[in-house]
This record gives structure tokens, sequence and C-alpha cells, in this order.
């Protein structure tokens, strides 16, 4: 029997209906399957912190509930000591992490490339990076005073190395057959390192960078909590001198939260800069 036209369309409007429904359910399903193995463990220790002072397994005076620091974060960055703590202690930061990178890159590009003032320097360079950079923070302070210079010269030397033997590392794994093919085809020196070696030595390049920001974002902590009186770090022990607890985790979470931020950038840069280094996009 034929159907008029208003069911019909009733029955299109059904299969595609269904249609819709079937490839929407799996797709949910495995985004949801996706978020519960990846974030499913964070959840439940978050989760078992939460009531773990009911049951009496903590005592939130010492170990306050995540909703109590989350309450403290707030509380502090809407008007209260972390708001200004936080731009200082990102210029600290940022200052240092960008010195690293305008010293450490092309110096690292320049040794990658000369084998012979590579093998000159690479001793002193191995003895500085072993050197602990808070052990030599006294000595920077004899020199720079207390001020913000031995602040930020102490996470500048930290954040250096990273980038500076990252860099090195990145110019020496270029492959050999490239460098051979440019010069074949009559590559200037110039457009080899732009081509060539620039290119093959970024993923590397960024692995330092990252690793830099999170040396950067650790020694930052350390300079404040020793010799500062302003800055997250410094949050952190005036918090605890004064026992204010859910204020100290507040500030630990957030300078998680700016490592974090940071790293996502990073991975982010890389991931648009790097897009041919990855198989999958």
């Amino acid at each position: 029997m034929a159907l008029d036209t208003e069911q019909q369309a009733l029955l299109g409007s059904y299969r595609e209906t269904h249609i819709w429904r079937s490839r929407l359910v799996p797709e949910a399903g495995a985004l949801l399957r996706g978020f519960v193995s990846r974030y499913g463990l964070i959840i439940v220790f978050v989760a078992l912190w939460q009531i773990s002072p009911r049951l009496g397994w903590s005592n939130p005076a010492v170990l306050p509930p995540p909703d109590a620091i989350l309450r403290a974060l707030l509380n502090g960055i809407s008007g209260g000591p972390l708001l200004g703590d936080i731009a200082i202690s990102l210029q600290r930061a940022g200052i240092a992490f960008s010195a690293a990178v305008g010293v450490g890159i092309p110096l690292g590009l320049f040794m990658g490339q000369i084998r012979i003032i590579e093998r000159s320097l690479d001793p002193i360079l191995q003895l500085f990076r072993q050197t602990s950079a808070l052990a030599l923070y006294p000595v920077f302070i004899l020199l720079l005073g207390l001020g913000e210079a031995s602040k930020i010269f102490v996470i500048f030397w930290a954040t250096l190395f990273p980038t500076l033997l990252a860099t090195i590392g990145g110019v020496k794994q270029v492959d050999p057959k490239l460098l051979e093919m440019a010069r074949v085809y009559g590559a200037k020196p110039l457009t080899v390192f732009r081509r060539v070696v620039l290119p093959a030595a970024l993923p590397q390049i960024f692995i330092g960078l990252r690793l830099s920001a999170t040396t950067a974002l650790l020694l930052l902590i350390a300079a404040e909590m020793i010799g500062a009186n302003s800055g997250v770090g410094f949050q952190v022990m005036n918090a605890q001198y004064n026992f204010q607890i859910p204020l100290m985790f507040a500030a630990i979470l957030l300078l998680a939260l700016l490592g974090l931020s940071a790293n996502f950038i990073l991975a982010a840069l890389q991931a648009r800069l790097c897009r041919w280094a990855n198989p999958k996009d």
C-alpha cells in the first residue's frame, strides 16, 4: 500500500533519528570510556580525600578536604593575598625563563653544529649542570643581594641547562643524509640551517623548553620560600607559619595549576609547529 506524503516524511524522520542515535551512542560511550580511563584515578583520589575527614581517616585541621582548599583559593584570588603574588611570581619566572631561552637555544644551535666548540665547552657545562642551583643561591645572594636579581638569576641558572642540552642534542641528532642531500642540491649554509637543522631539532628543543618551564617553577618556589616577602612560594610558607592550612594548600594547588598551564601551552605550540613530526596528524 502506497504511503501518503505525511507518512513518508514521518518515516524519513524516524530513520534519520534512528541513524543519528545509532551513531551518537557509541561515540558518547567511547568518549566516556576515554575520560574515565584518563581521569578516573584522579576523581577517585579526590573523592576519597573529600570524605576521609568524615570517616575519621584524616585530621581536617592538618589535611583539609578539597572543598575547603578550593574556597581558600577562590577567596585568595578574588581579593586575598594570592592575587598580587601571582603576578609577582609569574614575572620572576617569566623573566628567568625568557632569558634562559634567549641564551640556551642560540648557544645550543651554535655548539651543536661546531663540534670542536661543543667538546671544549662540554666539561665546564657538565660541571655547572651538576652543581645544584640551590647550593649556589647563597653565592648569588652575596653577589647580587637579596633583591629580585638573585631570585631571577638562580631560576635562570637552573632553567638554562635543560634548554641548552636539549638543543645541542637535537642538532646532533639531525640525519646526516638530509644534510648531505641539501648540500648536493646546492643549498647554502644558512638555507641548510633554516630548512633542515632547525626543523629537525625543533621537537627536541621543545622537550627542553617543557623541562625548563617545570624547573623554573620549582626554583621559583624555593627562592620565594628562602628570601622573599612576596610571591606564591612566600604565601606557602607564610600560611604555614600562621597555621592557615587551607590557604597553604591553595597556594600549592595554584603552583601546580601554573605548571600544568605552562606545560599545556608549550605542548600545544609544539603540536602546531611540529605537526610533521607526528605521523597521526
